[in-house]
């Protein structure tokens, strides 16, 4: 402030010196004098206006577009968490076998169905069998000694339901599950039970009511 000031008041000083010389001067001179005189009265009110103390106009910046979540690597949605007391590995069992169900077009109905059925037969678990050696050398979550049942769903080589190869991949087991099912006359009308007993044709039909509800709840969170 003080310099402004004192910058303001020397040019003014040096106007009115111009002026006074400009009255004794030939007109030539008068004329670049006033041209000086004229240059330091703007000068004057540039400094003035620097010490403009009032608040400037706000500007407003346009608000910044919403950030969408980045995709995962995989172009899928995060994971669900695992519900109904699964675990991390039992929950991606049961994803892949609705994710089956959803690609062939079926309702949730069968979905439940199927995951009735892979709890009660596997605990969704994709499991080798202790009667077929060959069965270990694919990727495995256990084993169990029914037969000669392989999978998720404990389904038989010896019964037509694939190669062992083949139902050691739960989505290829899931399929010729929902298969088996869609083949299955008026299955949607039928009880759980009556449904998965009706595809696996097992020594406990009454078994699989009681994952019905658990089924239901997996099939919720996976949808």
């Amino acid at each position: 402030m003080a310099l402004a000031t004192g910058v303001s008041c020397c040019l003014g000083v040096a106007a009115f010196a111009a002026v006074r010389q400009a009255d004794d001067a030939p007109e030539p001179v008068r004329e670049a004098l006033a041209d000086r005189a004229a240059a330091a009265a703007e000068a004057e009110q540039r400094a003035s206006r620097s010490l403009d103390r009032s608040p400037a106009t706000p500007v407003t910046l346009p608000p910044s577009p919403t950030a969408s979540p980045l995709p995962s690597p995989t172009g899928k949605p995060p994971r669900p968490r695992p519900v109904a007391g699964l675990s991390r590995l039992q929950m991606d069992n049961a994803e892949t076998i609705v994710e089956v169900g959803r690609d062939l077009g079926l309702p949730r109905r069968a979905l439940v169905v199927a995951l009735a059925t892979a709890m009660q037969e596997s605990d969704l678990h994709n499991l080798a069998s202790d009667v077929l050696p060959e069965s270990r050398r694919y990727p495995h979550q256990g084993s169990g000694s029914d037969h000669d049942s392989v999978g998720l769903f404990q389904q038989r080589p010896s019964s037509g339901w694939g190669s062992v190869r083949e139902l050691m991949r739960p989505a290829y087991a899931a399929r010729v599950f929902y298969e088996a099912l869609r083949d299955v006359p008026g299955w949607e009308r039928m009880s759980v039970t009556a449904a998965a007993q009706s595809v696996q044709v097992s020594a406990y039909p009454r078994a699989y009511a009681r994952h019905e509800r658990r089924a239901t709840a997996v099939v919720a969170a996976l949808t």
